[in-house]
């Protein structure tokens, strides 16, 4: 601490401060903490480069094998699905939630109530064994009336498209309530002057609401599609030859479980560093106005 800083802070005279001097609160703890960090990582280090359990050479061979990169490919598909069916979704049990009607808003919490409250691998399950309960799904009068269109479960509900139903209607509720805070988190104030502007609600939405939202959903929208990413691998219960099933289908031939479930960890990691840097730039990008905002009002 410098001297004019504790004369700023005591209110004494230079005088007065020069005859003790500061001293720093002591650091042993913060170095015990170094200490214990740097052995950890030198530990870790040591295995990665000395334990013969890892197998790097095979983790290398299989990183670009053609099973394996066909399992990333489909992970990259079935998480844009889900995400873009999740985002859709969620707007509309959002805009239910908010529309003031008493069935809408029923309906709305019925349906966040129930898939977020049971586990994503048993409506996984569920969309996959549908035929159980439904052996044709049809199109036409329901209660019995004549079906225009109708064709088996087992050829509709394929393990794809149990997947993309199973996490995209999960998902679905949890971007419901993303979008509905981010909505409510927009002055209402604003909304009233935009009307008074003489603004249409679709152009009060576009321009006004949904720009400042966007600051508030964006953050956690990231979050949920890298969470989304790593749920994909769950859809491997279904038989689904995403990137955790390819390797479970290579070791279980080889035997070679560990560099298989490196390499799988290694191309996730890869996925996710990706996303994160993508969602860092949106949110900058939507950052903007604000910081330029608290910038001037900062300034004397």
């Amino acid at each position: 601490m410098s001297l004019h800083l504790a004369r700023k802070r005591t209110g004494w005279p230079d005088a007065a401060l020069g005859a003790a001097e500061v001293m720093d609160p002591p650091r042993t703890w913060r170095w015990v903490g170094v200490a214990v960090v740097a052995v950890g990582l030198a530990w870790i280090l040591y295995q990665l480069l000395t334990n013969p359990g890892f197998q790097w050479d095979i983790v290398f061979r299989y990183m670009l094998d053609p099973t394996v990169l066909r399992g990333v490919a489909m992970t990259i598909q079935l998480t844009v699905l889900v995400m873009v069916i999740g985002i859709a979704v969620g707007i509309v049990v959002a805009l239910m939630r908010m529309s003031g009607d008493p069935l809408l808003i029923a309906c709305a919490h019925a349906f966040v109530w129930f898939f977020r409250g049971t586990p994503v691998l048993v409506q996984l399950v569920f969309w996959y064994n549908l035929g159980a309960l439904f052996p044709d799904i049809g199109l036409g009068i329901p209660f019995g009336g004549p079906k225009f269109l109708e064709i088996p479960a087992t050829v509709a509900i394929s393990s794809f498209t149990a997947a993309m139903l199973g996490l995209g209607l999960n998902e679905g509720a949890y971007m419901a309530e993303i979008i509905r805070a981010g909505l409510l988190s927009v002055d209402h104030g604003q909304t009233e002057a935009s009307k008074a502007l003489g603004h249409s609600p679709a152009q009060t939405f576009r321009v006004i609401v949904l720009p400042q939202a966007m600051k508030a959903i964006v953050p956690p929208t990231g979050n949920q599609l890298i969470g989304m990413l790593k749920y994909t691998s769950i859809a491997s219960v279904v038989a689904l030859h995403e990137l955790m099933h390819s390797v479970e289908t290579i070791y279980s031939r080889t035997y070679e479980t560990m560099p298989l479930l490196i390499v799988a960890a290694l191309w996730y990691l890869i996925m996710v560093s990706i996303l994160s840097l993508l969602q860092s730039l949106i949110e900058r990008h939507y950052m903007r106005g604000w910081r330029a905002d608290a910038h001037a009002s900062a300034q004397p």
